[in-house]
């Protein structure tokens, strides 16, 4: 029995880590360690679906997570050739705890950062946790849905021009409704001033693949986390952050990705990456060019639109996602909360975020083509029963709102909640997010306006989302 418990901790050939697991578990060790369950499938059924008997912690044979030295060092190369990073770090606590690692690491404390204003939550929040000092970035956005375009290059050197003591700059690309910008030329310009790019890559981990395009690893970012869940076969909560070029050591990285991690991170999670990587290295480009092809039937399916159509960016937009399919519906006699319900309800299509002129659908390279011929022919069903609704409706630019103070001094303030309809010309102590896609709408130090009540109300009617009252500092 021990030198088959052995054979099985130790053999490097098994192919994959949920191989070793099985073999592991069906070997009769003896679990006198973490988790409680103790593998016992029996009396609690519930947890035999979710994989309970391949549930273990870090015990001999299977490496850390958190220190990888065998198994896990071993994916984590694989996982960098195949992205073409110096290095990437594997998490099982979400693209928001790569996202926290890669600012905490790259921005010293107090120091200044540049961000995309479309960032999301966890970025504000890294920023927040090194007590950085931000300085915004607003895309242009598109004049007919509003949605954010791309950020150029030219915006960046700008900006750093204006701000010389940055030293991180973050970008969010692809962004929710799948806007890519020009990372190799964003890199360029960081470098040359001395900064570091971070990437958000979250809703990307596919670009590279097959005939999607390049991928900011490759493009030349710094840093650039990746949600494995979002868009590949991989369970959620898993993701992966890669450290490129000799600006940043890795090291310093890896010890902040400890920080933010989970000190027992999942095994089960841990075999969804490993699972997930070699599928790509076998299949991934074979995978990726059945998923295009599956989106360019859905394409011509919706040529025959009349009053729904898919959003094909603009002027505003240096690339996009073909991953993305964002149907708008302005011109129809409908909002996007409404087609949202109209998918759920007659058609059992849940879309990803209803906004309030379009949706968002999300594919993943688990569609096929028979999935998105389903959702094409649900599109033209409903675009069939739609009337014209008029000019569409006008929509109004973001517009960055007045900072009185900082975000650690208006956290640190003493205030009051005020009722929202009273709350103008107050200052805000706490965020207001549009969720999904998780961007702040209202920062910490911010002057409450009334256009940020409108956008406030917009929200309220497409995600009901709208808050009663909001915690105003100062002379609140």
């Amino acid at each position: 029995m021990l030198d088959a418990y052995r054979e099985i901790l130790y053999n490097g050939t098994m192919e994959s880590l949920l191989d070793k697991l099985r073999q592991y578990s069906d070997s009769g060790a003896l679990a006198m360690h973490m988790p409680g369950h103790k593998r016992n499938t029996e009396d609690f059924a519930w947890l035999a679906p979710l994989g309970a008997r391949f549930d273990i912690t870090e015990i001999d044979g299977f490496d850390n997570l958190n220190d990888p030295q065998e198994l896990f060092a071993r994916l984590e190369e694989r996982a960098a050739r195949l992205w073409g990073a110096k290095q990437s770090i594997c998490l099982v606590n979400g693209s928001t705890a790569g996202v926290l690692a890669a600012i905490r690491a790259a921005v010293p404390s107090g120091g200044e950062i540049l961000l995309a204003r479309n960032s999301h939550k966890s970025v504000y929040h890294a920023a927040e946790l090194a007590d950085a000092k931000p300085h915004y970035l607003l895309p242009s956005a598109d004049p007919q849905t509003g949605i954010f375009g791309s950020v150029s290059a030219a915006e960046v050197a700008q900006a750093l021009d204006a701000h010389p003591n940055v030293r991180l700059v973050a970008v969010t690309s692809p962004t929710y409704e799948g806007v890519i910008s020009d990372v190799r030329r964003i890199a360029d310009v960081c470098h040359a001033r001395g900064a570091l790019l971070f990437v958000d890559e979250a809703h990307g981990a596919h670009l590279g693949f097959g005939g999607f395009p390049e991928s900011a690893v490759r493009c030349g970012a710094d840093l650039v986390v990746q949600s494995l869940h979002k868009t590949l076969p991989s369970l959620t909560q898993t993701a992966i952050l890669h450290v490129n070029g000799e600006r940043i050591d890795p090291a310093r990285v890896r010890r902040n990705t400890v920080i933010f991690q989970s000190s027992s991170p999942s095994y089960l999670l841990s075999a969804s990456i490993d699972g997930c990587v070699n599928y790509l290295e076998r299949q991934g480009t074979a995978a990726a060019e059945r998923w295009l092809a599956a989106r360019a039937e859905f394409d011509r399916a919706a040529e025959s639109l009349a009053h729904l159509c898919i959003w094909q960016g603009g002027q505003t937009v240096f690339a996009q996602d073909p991953s993305k399919i964002v149907v708008f519906c302005a011109d129809a006699d409908l909002t996007g909360r409404e087609l949202a319900g109209i998918f759920r309800e007659q058609f059992r299509i849940e879309v990803e975020m209803a906004h309030e002129c379009y949706v968002v659908a999300m594919t993943g390279m688990g569609d096929t083509a028979q999935s998105l011929r389903r959702f094409a022919d649900a599109v033209c069903a409903i675009d069939r029963t739609c009337r014209k609704g008029g000019l569409p409706r006008p929509v109004q630019p973001f517009v960055l709102p007045e900072k009185r103070l900082s975000v650690g001094e208006a956290l640190a303030s003493p205030g009051a909640f005020c009722p929202l309809a009273e709350a103008v010309g107050q200052v805000s102590g706490e965020y207001v997010w549009a969720y999904p896609p998780g961007i702040p709408v209202l920062v910490p130090g911010e002057v409450i306006g009334e256009g940020m009540l409108g956008e406030a109300e917009k929200l309220h009617s497409d995600r009901g989302q709208l808050p009663k009252r909001i915690f105003c500092v100062g002379n609140a």
